[in-house]
């Protein structure tokens, strides 16, 4: 890896962000917004948030995202009939004029407002949009067989970008159309209220394009959607509808996001054998619960240099202080010492390649969950180990993605992530 990195962008170099025609339910076909919205595909809970969603409405977006059949073509061909029947029904409508959509997430006194749109597509080599992890090939051939069927992106990514803070441009437009009655407004059983509007002013189209045009994104959250994007477009001879793709972008700035981090289940691996493995290259506590205490003690830990939460069995176990002569076996010399101080780093390089040797690209061995209460549930359900991690600062991701550096795979989850179902793209557009 290059660790000279990508060049900025410079005026026309930079983000290109074009409106669509949003396809969106139509309300009085269906019980509630709320009821038929749904998290991204990767962070529902399967299966029992599947089961949820699926119960909450008959026409619940996760009936696209993640259609349930046997075989992955089956379930491709039926996510692409559904989507023609709800449009041929009138349950999702294509709004008339195309626009650029303003959203709005909140969460008590925490408030994210971006504006969605179809983006150009880039490779990392260019700079513009920046990635930060790698990838999981068989999850991208996944999600590409879907977008292939459907010919549409079901869910924005959310990408995010730096401004100088002040409310010009883009965030003119952005605060200038909240003041605005929205297309919609609901509240998700997560406590979130969302609202949407449309912009489809020419001139507050040209201001945030003229705005965008000067700066770079990174990519926060769908890493595999936007690979799935690129190998998508290299499938088709361009000029096309998929040389772009649906994204949310968010100036951090003005709104700046949370930083989670994303869980590991360690299905074959019962506590007791991941805690025997550790002795001797890791110092271990075992530490009391409930879960919240825990990590805390995870956090305090955290603070000094590597560490980690163990659940299951009906235990925590903190593991911190590892051994230098490990990590320098272990971790590659050749990266950033950013890089390779990362919780992320030592997990995959140390941990799971070479203390536990498990493959972290077969889901039968390895999960990767965003929710710690559900990591440790599914643990003590089935007898494996949940590795609970702290989250990494959102600069620290910047600075590397800015390098050319990836981090490994899913290391960070930022939010509030777009409810997916408020807006969709079609690629007939």
């Amino acid at each position: 890896m290059n660790s000279a990195g990508p060049p900025g962008p410079t005026g026309s170099d930079g983000l290109d962000l074009i409106p669509f025609r949003g396809v969106r339910y139509v309300p009085a076909r269906v019980g509630s917004l709320a009821a038929v919205t749904s998290p991204p595909y990767d962070v529902v809970v399967r299966p029992d948030g599947l089961h949820h969603l699926e119960s909450a409405d008959p026409h619940n977006i996760v009936r696209l995202i993640l259609p349930q059949a046997v075989s992955p073509d089956t379930r491709n061909a039926l996510a692409a009939d559904t989507l023609r029947r709800w449009l041929s029904e009138g349950i999702l409508a294509p709004d008339e004029i195309p626009g650029l959509y303003v959203y709005e997430q909140r969460d008590g006194d925490h408030l994210q407002r971006g504006v969605i749109g179809a983006l150009r597509l880039s490779e990392p080599s260019e700079g513009v949009v920046l990635p930060h992890e790698d990838v999981m090939p068989h999850v991208v051939a996944d999600r590409a067989g879907l977008m292939r069927a459907t010919a549409a992106n079901l869910e924005p990514l959310l990408l995010t970008y730096r401004s100088e803070g002040s409310a010009t441009g883009t965030t003119a437009v952005i605060e200038r159309t909240a003041k605005r009655p929205p297309l919609l407004a609901t509240t998700t059983e997560d406590g979130f209220s969302h609202r949407l509007w449309s912009v489809t002013d020419p001139a507050e189209l040209a201001e945030i394009r003229t705005d965008l045009a000067h700066h770079q994104a990174l990519i926060a959250d769908g890493h595999h959607r936007w690979a799935t994007y690129l190998r998508l477009r290299s499938e088709q001879p361009s000029p096309t509808p998929w040389d772009y793709g649906l994204v949310l972008l968010v100036d951090t700035a003005r709104y700046p996001l949370r930083v989670r981090a994303i869980h590991r289940l360690l299905h074959r691996l019962p506590v007791p054998d991941a805690l025997a493995a550790l002795k001797g290259s890791f110092r271990l506590r075992e530490v009391p619960g409930p879960l919240p205490h825990a990590l805390g003690a995870l956090a305090d830990a955290a603070a000094h240099g590597n560490a980690f939460l163990l659940a299951g069995a009906g235990s925590f176990h903190l593991a911190d202080a590892p051994s230098p002569d490990l990590l320098a076996r272990t971790i590659p010399a050749d990266r950033p010492e950013a890089w390779r101080s990362l919780d992320a780093t030592v997990l995959h390089s140390t941990l799971l390649d070479h203390v536990w040797r498990i493959p972290e690209d077969a889901p039968e061995h390895i999960a990767y969950i965003h929710d710690a209460a559900a990591t440790v549930a599914k643990a003590e359900r089935d007898g494996g180990t949940a590795v609970l991690m702290h989250p990494v600062r959102e600069e620290v991701v910047r600075d590397l993605a800015r390098q050319g550096v990836t981090m490994p795979r899913k290391s960070t989850s930022f939010g509030p992530k777009p409810a997916t179902g408020l807006v969709l793209r079609t690629l007939a557009d």
